[in-house]
């Protein structure tokens, strides 16, 4: 079962590849920087798709101590350890790369806010890799991911073609999801990875939605500020899980780690 849902996994991937190579270039457009509530508090341009992003500061921080702790959280294998460190770390760095671009919204400052979201999906691909299929290669993968994943926004950035960005977002989007549910898990309370899945993809449509929403609430809030209270959901679920979960069986766990 395992080894035929790998092979879905690259088969789709590779798909999707093939139909990004074979597309035209595609620029980033200019309209993305052009959000519903512009509003200014307390001298903050943007303010509230500004200070929406302080709850990613607060749960990966968090995330980041439990992780050096260790004790509170159930982690058994040491490169899956690292992964969700490099996760924390990603998650932190949204709420400054996040805050950074909508102070100014651009392209330039729009690779600070990329960038740490990349590497956040890289280091949860890793870590499904380490619990799923194999813990050596997952950890090894680690580090490669992340170098990826940060080359293509600059790849986007310098010839202002999104398309391997399109790319690497879709293929995140539709491994994790897949990873966690088709192949056997180590741990108990696995839905957890749906349910964070959910939020994830309930942000998307709140951002495609941003202006539709700004006008439902009468200018209350707007669809890209619950996009990142929703986003932060993300990794506020993924830590519930690393807390209550348990191992399924030593069995399985030497398994993983041989």
């Amino acid at each position: 079962m395992r080894k035929y849902s790998v092979q879905a996994l690259l088969l789709t991937f590779a798909s999707f590849l093939l139909l990004i190579l074979l597309s035209p270039s595609i620029p980033q457009p200019q309209l993305y920087h052009h959000f519903a509530d512009n509003r200014n508090f307390f001298g903050i341009p943007n303010a509230p798709n500004v200070i929406s992003n302080f709850p990613f500061m607060v749960i990966g921080l968090i995330g980041l101590v439990l992780c050096h702790r260790r004790s509170y959280f159930n982690i058994s294998l040491e490169g899956e350890l690292w992964g969700w460190k490099c996760f924390y770390a990603g998650v932190t760095s949204v709420a400054f790369g996040s805050s950074y671009y909508h102070l100014h919204p651009d392209d330039a400052s729009l690779l600070w806010d990329r960038i740490p979201m990349t590497v956040a999906f890289a280091s949860l691909l890793a870590i499904l890799i380490i619990e799923r299929i194999d813990a050596k290669k997952g950890t090894h993968a680690i580090v490669p991911l992340i170098m990826i994943g940060i080359i293509i926004n600059v790849y986007w950035r310098f010839f202002d073609d999104i398309r391997l960005y399109i790319l690497a977002q879709s293929a995140a989007c539709i491994a994790i999801p897949l990873m966690a549910t088709l192949l056997p898990p180590m741990y108990t309370h696995s839905p957890y990875w749906l349910w964070a899945s959910g939020f994830y993809l309930l942000a998307m449509l709140q951002e495609t939605t941003d202006r539709v929403i700004y006008a439902f609430t009468f200018h209350i809030v707007s669809g890209h500020t619950l996009k990142h209270l929703s986003a932060a959901m993300v990794p506020a679920i993924l830590s519930l899980m690393l807390a209550k979960r348990s191992v399924y069986s030593d069995k399985l766990l030497h398994a993983k780690s041989t």
